[in-house]
């Protein structure tokens, strides 16, 4: 059996996962994923009568917030870059996510070595991985940017709708219209993924996944392993047990 290299860098607003993984069941983000195969072709499935065609086996892959899909590496190694939806990078994939059906197909460059891939990776540098024009696009919303700030906390990572949009000057539902506007997801949505992050960055520092998901604001093991498999498609324990290191950047 190879031996485990699996690695997972989480800063402030970015997360990568580099390494072997199974093939998820049905789901999908709620930020956008950049998908690489480091070491061959991969394939991604997508919902039935989607103009792309149902399965679609490629080398890279970006797919939008919200799109439902199934990733299987199949057998390779992979590396999987989630992009804040707020991020400079994120926000001028919007129109290119809107033309293309919220999935494109082969954006990187090929990978040539593995050294100089991985280092663009972990500095998330999109402009040296893509082949796609990429222009500079205006910054969130202020009030959204607030609500964002806090969410990152891992403290505040379960904060409601009512208190961002009290935050903001606003009703609960005129603020979730602006955020979805903003981020191109719900605000709910992207809570269960700020506290399955924070969950992640708390395994950095403690030895079990309960008490990371605790940390986190979970209510049990039991509801952080139903969002995790509602964000990723698997359980946690495929994905976190077998990692070699959790760096914080």
């Amino acid at each position: 059996m190879r031996a485990t290299t699996n690695t997972l860098t989480l800063g402030a607003n970015r997360a990568l996962y580099q390494g072997d993984l199974p093939a998820t069941g049905w789901h999908c983000h709620a930020v956008p994923v950049l998908l690489m195969g480091l070491s061959g072709r991969f394939a991604v499935r997508l919902p039935p009568g989607h103009a792309l065609g149902p399965v679609q086996t490629c080398h890279s892959a970006l797919i939008d917030t919200g799109v439902e899909h199934v990733f299987d590496p199949c057998g390779e190694h992979v590396a999987l870059m989630y992009l804040e939806p707020d991020s400079a990078e994120a926000r001028s994939l919007r129109p290119h996510f809107q033309a293309q059906g919220g999935v494109i197909f082969d954006p990187a460059l090929p990978v040539r070595g593995r050294s100089a891939m991985g280092a663009y990776l972990r500095s998330f540098d999109l402009h040296a991985l893509l082949r796609l024009d990429c222009p500079a696009v205006a910054p969130v919303d202020a009030r959204v940017a607030r609500s964002l700030l806090a969410l990152r906390r891992p403290e505040e990572a379960s904060w409601g709708r009512d208190a961002a949009a009290a935050t903001a000057h606003l009703s609960a539902s005129r603020f979730n219209h602006l955020f979805r506007a903003e981020m191109g997801v719900s605000f709910r949505s992207y809570r269960v993924w700020s506290q399955v992050r924070a969950a992640m960055v708390a395994l950095g520092a403690n030895p079990t996944l309960t008490r990371a998901a605790l940390d986190a604001g979970f209510v049990d093991s039991s509801h952080f392993s139903r969002m995790f498999r509602q964000t990723f498609g698997m359980t946690p324990s495929s994905v976190l047990k077998p990692l070699k290191e959790i760096a914080l950047v």
